[in-house]
């Protein structure tokens, strides 16, 4: 996969529409997340798709890339002597077109949601870069500290605190940053005055769950609801059972009905993600039967067949044969 152009990243051409890039991101979420993908790269390969899309289905975004390149998105924003649309639709320069105050806003609005823009994972490293000056203000006091600090699942799931070391002139100090339950990856939290009296940005990161998914893999890491592959039995999918079922406050009891099928979605309501406005998620048990991972007897194999020789083929309608041609023994 490129690393540079974005339309690259995610295999698009440049002409491409709205929902042909919306389609090519889907699809490359669903194979890269780390959730699903173990890849060692697949952290990486998965942030790269994440920030070419968020750039490419935003309008302005895409047409400030498709004019000046990722340059538009560095410190030091577009290069100059090149123009960018204004409000009123006038050609201009940045610095024609805005006064400081709203060039600060601008940049915050290109990148306050995304931790792409924020320099190394980690939180733990230097300062990085700012946008714009305030009136008269020097560099130093004006612009914001960027970095990016990495947060547990679990600290999303309950709210809490992280501790982020800041480097300033050769010395650095810890300070306590709030986590909001609820934050979503990719998310901004601004720390008011921490630094020397500039403010702190960061970019969230949320380290991926061994076992939940958050918004399923056609909105990873979004929204509230959860979703975890729930492996079960032969006996258990064919009979229904009563299982143990982790969730983000503690295991509960879920009734599996009889004949549940590979796939089906068992929804356990609010046992999701909350967040601080008191919003909650549902969880949604995906159903992977699992085969024995022992042979089988010959007493056991028989009761199979039989059993699936009464219930008929599954493979029936469309451009299956009709008659429903068992497969053969093995």
């Amino acid at each position: 996969m490129a690393s540079g152009d974005y339309y690259e990243v995610l295999g698009v051409p440049k002409g491409a529409s709205a929902e042909e890039i919306r389609k090519a991101y889907r699809g490359l979420a669903r194979k890269l997340h780390p959730d699903v993908n173990k890849a060692p790269d697949a952290q990486r390969r998965f942030t790269e798709v994440q920030k070419a899309y968020d750039v490419l289905s935003d309008e302005k975004k895409r047409a400030l890339y498709d004019q000046f390149g990722e340059a538009a998105f560095e410190a030091g924003g577009p290069p100059s002597g090149h123009s960018a649309g204004t409000r009123s639709g006038r050609r201009a320069t940045a610095a024609e077109s805005m006064n400081p105050e709203e060039l600060d806003e601008f940049f915050e609005s290109v990148f306050g949601g995304r931790p792409s823009g924020f320099g190394g994972v980690g939180g733990a490293g230097g300062m990085g870069g700012g946008f714009g000056r305030r009136g008269g203000a020097s560099r130093a006091e004006a612009e914001p500290v960027r970095q990016t600090i990495e947060v547990t699942f679990e600290q999303v799931a309950d709210g809490g605190t992280q501790s982020l070391r800041l480097s300033e002139g050769g010395r650095s100090r810890t300070i306590e940053v709030k986590v909001p339950r609820g934050i979503e990856h990719g998310a901004s939290l601004r720390v008011r005055g921490a630094a020397s009296g500039r403010d702190v940005i960061l970019g969230v990161n949320v380290r991926p769950h061994e076992l939940f998914l958050r918004g399923g893999l056609d909105n990873p890491g979004r929204g509230l609801d959860l979703y975890l592959y729930l492996p079960l039995t032969f006996a258990e999918s064919a009979l229904g059972a009563t299982v143990k079922v982790p969730t983000p406050s503690g295991a509960v009891d879920l009734t599996v009905p009889a004949g549940v099928a590979s796939g089906q979605r068992l929804r356990l309501r609010s046992k999701g993600l909350s967040d601080e406005e008191g919003r909650v998620g549902d969880l949604y048990a995906v159903v992977r039967i699992v085969p024995p991972t022992t042979p089988l007897d010959d007493a056991e194999r028989e009761a199979l067949l039989r059993m699936s020789e009464r219930g008929g083929s599954p493979r029936v309608g469309g451009a299956w044969r009709a008659d429903g041609e068992q497969g053969r023994r093995v």
